[in-house]
Formats: structure tokens, sequence, C-alpha cells
């Protein structure tokens, strides 16, 4: 008995940790030239219908008139990992509306703006900019393109850049080293917040 107690908290662990897995959803292959194209403007509408454009930078992307930091967070309302850091997401936005932006892009399913407002948003305090946009799929296969992620995708996922350039950030899986261009899985407003500090003072 205690051995299946055992071995049922590590597969809950291991669940937390590494986010959700879908079976289909390797990176979609796109021809080359369905890429975006340095100075492609991408305008994004929230689900309550907010704007924001970001840019194609020769390899990354960045915030139309803004140098503030952008995350982009890859995830879906389903997903348990995603649904536990909302709110702390939420609460590290607001602190830092003056140096960095969140854009959340909804993938893997298919639902309503309305859906994500009431089943997500409010659910879980989750009032950051979300988009639901078709366009999303385009963005995350650049974003994969970009950083040369081979791997099946899990959620959450997210990628950071400062001045459309992706972010080496802490590894929070195995440990706190620096070089991964993701963060996999759920992450604390604490390794974040070290993490944004570092780019903000190497720049």
């Amino acid at each position: 008995m205690k051995n299946i107690k055992f071995i049922a908290l590590f597969l809950i662990a291991l669940f937390a940790l590494n986010g959700c897995n879908q079976d289909k959803t390797t990176q979609t292959q796109i021809e080359q030239s369905s890429y975006y194209k340095t100075g492609d403007e991408i305008e994004l509408t929230s689900i309550i219908g907010t704007k924001a454009t970001i840019i194609r930078t020769e390899n990354g992307f960045k915030l139309k008139d803004s140098d503030k930091i952008l995350m982009l967070d890859i995830f879906g309302t389903y997903c348990a990992p995603c649904q536990k850091e909302a709110p702390h997401l939420m609460d590290f936005q607001l602190k830092n509306a003056d140096k960095f932006m969140i854009i959340g892009l909804i993938h893997f399913e298919d639902v309503s703006d309305e859906y994500v407002l009431e089943n997500f948003s409010k659910k879980y305090n989750a009032y950051y900019f979300i988009s639901n946009s078709k366009e999303n799929s385009k963005i995350i296969d650049q974003i994969l393109n970009d950083i040369s992620y081979n791997r099946a995708l899990s959620i959450p996922f997210k990628v950071v850049l400062k001045d459309g350039i992706y972010q080496s950030l802490s590894d929070n899986i195995d440990g706190t080293a620096v070089g991964n261009k993701f963060y996999l899985g759920e992450v604390s407003t604490n390794t974040i917040s070290q993490d944004i500090d570092k780019i903000l003072n190497a720049n």
C-alpha cells in the first residue's frame, strides 16, 4: 500500500513539473516561406478586446513602440499547472507593468473568448493579456524554430525576450543553472523575478 501511495505521489509531482503533454502536438512542420519576415507586425486582440502588436525581429519578437521585456506564455485553459500559476503571473504582471508584459498564447484547444474569460481568467484571476487568435499557432511554430526546440511541446511553455532577443533562463526543473531559452512546466514568480533582474542588469 505504501508503494502505491509513493508511486501516485511521484506521478503527481512529475506531472506538475513537466506540464501537460499532448500526444498530437509535435512541432508543426511548416514551410520556411510561411515563417514571419523581419519587420512583420502581428496585431493580437485579447479575449477582452484590448490590442497589442508584436514585431518580428531578426531572430525573435518585440512589442511595438516599447522596450518592455516580453514573455510569451504558451498554455491551455484545461492545463492544471497553467491554472495553478495564473494568479501568480497576474500578480507579477501588475507589480512589474512598467518593464514587463506577458502575452498568453492559447494552444492545443479550440474555445471561444467567452469560454476563456469565464473558465480561466475569472476562475484563476488571470487578467493579463491572453490571445485566443488563430495566429497563435504560427507564432508558436516560429518560437520553437527560433530556439531550435525539436521535442514534443508540453505546456505551460514560456520564452522571454528583451529587445527582440530570446533570453537565457534558469532551469526551473533540474536546478538553477542558466542556459535554457525557455521555461518548461510550472515556474515560480521568484524564479521569473530573479531572471528579469539579471536580464535588466545585463543591459
